[in-house]
């Protein structure tokens, strides 16, 4: 019943907005030599894309074309770094002289990365949502997500694990950056904590949060 259940946003999005200032003031631009809106940033960990070896050659391939045209800054999972240990993918990733691959880092340089980036590849659930919130466009290296409103009102788009699909999606985002645009979901404005405390508190307004202790 509609007592009983309430739609508040989503509470990583306070996180971020909470935080979003202060990583502002990170100096992981100037440490990686970085300039802004000049690199895309990658994360890929699931088991699902980096166990498969022919999907990640696939993803891999892609990347090869992608650093020929814009510098790739890559986190790298220790799950993803040992699969391409020792495998045919080491030698390709080697010779990607536009490829940065670095260790993986705190939230609020990771957070000022990928304010400052031109673009996401990814895998991963909570840079979906984001990159929304940031403006960032984001391929998913996905079939599929739990976070379709990143796709319907975000800056998310889902791809086929194929060079050729990756290639595709990521020559239409840099073809029309300038007029890339999105809309942010409701309720995605970092007062989701806020509406839980008030509905548990029994309060109708957030006006009203000063006058209820929450300690």
């Amino acid at each position: 019943s509609s007592d009983k259940m309430h739609f508040v946003g989503n509470v990583m999005i306070d996180t971020l907005m909470a935080n979003r200032q202060k990583a502002q003031k990170s100096d992981i631009l100037e440490r990686l030599g970085l300039s802004a809106k000049e690199y895309a940033v990658i994360t890929l960990h699931r088991p699902s894309n980096v166990d498969d070896l022919d999907k990640f050659a696939e993803i891999i391939t892609a990347f090869e074309e992608i650093q020929k045209e814009t510098k790739l800054v890559f986190p790298i999972h220790p799950r993803t770094r040992n699969n391409i240990k020792g495998s045919e993918l080491e030698g390709k990733v080697e010779a990607m002289v536009n490829l940065l691959l670095v260790e993986p880092m705190g939230y609020l340089d990771f957070l000022c990365l990928m304010s400052n980036a031109a673009l996401a590849l990814t895998d991963s659930g909570g840079i979906q949502e984001e990159t929304t919130i940031l403006g960032v466009p984001c391929i998913t290296l996905r079939e599929s997500t739990e976070r379709p409103v990143t796709i319907t009102e975000g800056t998310n788009r889902l791809v086929h694990i194929t060079a050729e699909d990756i290639l595709k999606n990521y020559r239409e985002i840099m073809n029309n950056k300038d007029s890339y645009s999105a809309s942010v979901p409701k309720f995605w404005d970092g007062k989701a904590a806020q509406r839980i405390a008030r509905i548990i508190a029994g309060v109708k307004s957030l006006d009203n949060l000063a006058d209820i202790n929450l300690n």
